[in-house]
């Protein structure tokens, strides 16, 4: 009888194993997951974000038609807003703004966090920590956090359906544990029917793809020494200001999951001297260096923009 037990209990830990391993699996595995079925599942998702002093329905749709992607997002309280995307084309529709087209696999707007991020790219610079498990927009959840390793950037936690690994919340929260907004779901279905809705965006007639200038400017008389490890530098421009004449050279950098610009120009006396300003993630440092305002603006803590700005360096014989 004693044996029998024993091996009883045995057949049925082999059995449960992978089920345990399963719901145990290491948040970076999750994260790939939850990738992997943000862009090939056909789905709805109606979320709200939520900032200090308001709060934003969407809704978000997503189908796979053959290798194309398609993705709808609409604002639904106040003007008309959509985002469209079509394989690698994504159109805007903005009230006070001809609507356009730019080339692009992404949406520039409110999505929930890492729908079409390389998690590969991320885990270099983030730690993803499994925390346990939670219940979001009525199904179970697995929840992780996203912190970087060099406490210089902001966090996330994520809260991923179990059943389908879609994302249904998403914190970003300061170094302080502050949530800064919060994308949460409301309801959400994974149906083929998404498919049936979606193809019709292929018979809209939308703007033809803008042609964006390449940036002409490969050098400039200022250059950033510090940023934190992992930010890219983008293309560098130059452009004048249309209500101050001000010429203005701006470069952006972006780390994948957040991204931020550092601007330069002449002084005058409008420029912010040592302005630092934080709304929600968005912070804003600016400060004069010689005849010239340096501002860095975008989704990075404050003591980490300042200490940007405080790193360029002017070459004044190089300068136009």
């Amino acid at each position: 009888m004693k044996k029998f037990l024993i091996s009883a209990l045995t057949l049925f830990s082999l059995n449960a194993a992978p089920a345990f391993a399963e719901q145990q699996a290491p948040a970076e595995a999750l994260l790939h997951q939850m990738n992997e079925a943000s862009q090939h599942l056909n789905y709805e998702l109606s979320y709200i974000l939520i900032k200090k002093n308001s709060i934003e329905p969407l809704l978000y749709r997503h189908a796979r038609d053959g290798e194309q992607q398609l993705a709808h997002l609409v604002y639904l309280s106040g003007p008309i807003r959509e985002v469209i995307r079509r394989g690698e084309e994504v159109s805007y529709i903005e009230p006070g703004v001809e609507p356009f087209t730019i080339e692009s696999g992404s949406m520039v707007a409110p999505v929930i966090p890492f729908l079409n991020t390389n998690v590969d790219d991320l885990s270099e610079f983030y730690d993803f920590i499994q925390v346990g498990r939670a219940r979001e927009a009525g199904s179970a959840c697995q929840v992780l956090r996203v912190v970087p390793k060099d406490g210089l950037r902001y966090s996330y936690v994520l809260w991923v359906d179990e059943k389908n690994n879609l994302p249904l919340r998403a914190d970003l929260i300061d170094r302080d544990g502050e949530i800064l907004e919060q994308f949460r779901a409301v309801s959400y279905s994974v149906s083929d029917q998404v498919v049936d809705i979606l193809s019709a965006l292929n018979e809209v007639k939308l703007p033809e793809v803008l042609s964006l200038p390449k940036g002409q400017v490969k050098e400039s008389f200022w250059r950033v020494k510090w940023i934190p490890e992992g930010f890219e530098p983008k293309d560098l421009n130059r452009y004048r200001m249309a209500n101050t004449e001000r010429m203005v050279e701006s470069q952006m950098y972006s780390d994948g999951l957040f991204s931020f610009s550092v601007y330069v120009a002449d002084s005058d006396n409008l420029s912010l001297k040592g302005q630092l300003v934080r709304q929600g993630r968005r912070t804003l440092h600016s400060l004069v260096n010689g005849n010239l305002e340096v501002s860095v603006v975008g989704d990075i803590p404050p003591a980490t923009a300042k200490r940007i700005a405080q790193s360029v360096v002017i070459a004044q014989s190089s300068r136009p």
